[in-house]
């Protein structure tokens, strides 16, 4: 069951969105407590074998983690003392949220978030948020397993190249998982114009050129999805109209980037060569059209066990 990839449709939207919402409200806690690092690298999740996670947020109190486990379907928090927990059920975003400060609380850990989304509009504050939201344990199963498997893939893509590049991580706002490459030269300044999201945010994640790609399940920010997403910033000329692969790939001028349907990599021969062909060849093309030092910055696929060969020499396996 390692490689498969489930099947994920409109009846899973529900429980989507509602994991989206909730997730808003745990990623306000690193934002809150954890001093800020480039691109808000560290206010991300994490894709865990149980769900998704923060990583360990260092508080006046001590240290925890927060973690949707979508195995129990439970929120799970993490200390030295112990762990607690609240049950991930149909529920109102206030009661998420009201549950979720009481643990903190509980467990000595009184932290003091921005109460309302980022990046969905109306952005409703949490405590305001009444609405039942569905939760449905199988869609949330389903949930985890595609994301494990973008996961798995994304983290081999990464490997072949030495430039700086992000995590593979979690975006609580648009609820969605990605991987970021950088060619080292800084960029013109974003417009902003994110909804609900500061300028001085946007502006400060893509203060450097990039090239990222993504997956994202759908959300509250939108319609559509489940699919993978490749852009640019800043656009090089040419970019729109390049030839990607597999063939199910295509450019959105709406969203701006280059999308291929998860259906589509599901229902391929090879699900991981269809991604990695798109992850490469969308890649490619803001790197060659942008004239990246692609020589300088890439290298080989990573292999298990073998470092990284320097000087032509080839490395001893490990």
């Amino acid at each position: 069951m390692e490689r498969v990839w489930p099947d994920l449709s409109d009846r899973d939207r529900p429980t989507i969105v509602a994991l989206h919402l909730f997730s808003q409200v745990v990623g306000k806690v690193p934002t809150a407590v954890l001093p800020w690092r480039n691109h808000g690298w560290h206010l991300t999740l994490h894709v865990t074998p149980r769900g998704f996670a923060t990583e360990p947020i260092h508080a006046p109190g001590g240290a925890f983690t927060l973690a949707f486990d979508l195995v129990e379907h439970r929120l799970v928090l993490e200390f030295a003392e112990g762990r607690d927990g609240i049950a991930l059920r149909p529920m109102a975003v206030a009661d998420f949220h009201r549950e979720t400060m009481a643990m903190l609380a509980r467990a000595g850990f009184p932290v003091v978030i921005h109460d309302a989304p980022n990046e969905v509009d109306p952005a409703i504050p949490f405590a305001e948020d009444r609405e039942l939201r569905a939760y449905d344990p199988d869609s949330a199963r389903r949930l985890h397993g595609a994301l494990l498997q973008a996961d798995r893939v994304f983290r081999l893509f990464r490997s072949s190249f030495l430039g700086k590049v992000s995590p593979v991580h979690f975006f609580w706002g648009s609820f969605d998982l990605a991987v970021t490459r950088f060619s080292g030269r800084t960029a013109p300044r974003h417009p902003g114009g994110i909804p609900n999201l500061p300028d001085e945010v946007t502006r400060e994640a893509y203060s450097h050129e990039v090239s990222s790609a993504g997956f994202w399940p759908g959300g509250a920010g939108g319609e559509g999805g489940p699919f993978f997403y490749s852009y640019a910033y800043p656009v090089p000329e040419g970019f729109v109209q390049a030839k990607v692969a597999p063939e199910a790939a295509r450019f959105d001028a709406a969203l701006g980037e280059f999308v291929l349907d998860y259906q589509a990599v599901r229902s391929a021969e090879n699900p991981d060569a269809a991604l990695l062909a798109f992850l490469q060849s969308t890649y490619e093309a803001a790197a060659n059209l942008a004239g990246w030092d692609r020589a300088t910055l890439e290298c080989a696929l990573g292999e298990p066990g073998i470092p990284r060969a320097l000087g032509g020499q080839k490395a001893a396996g490990q």
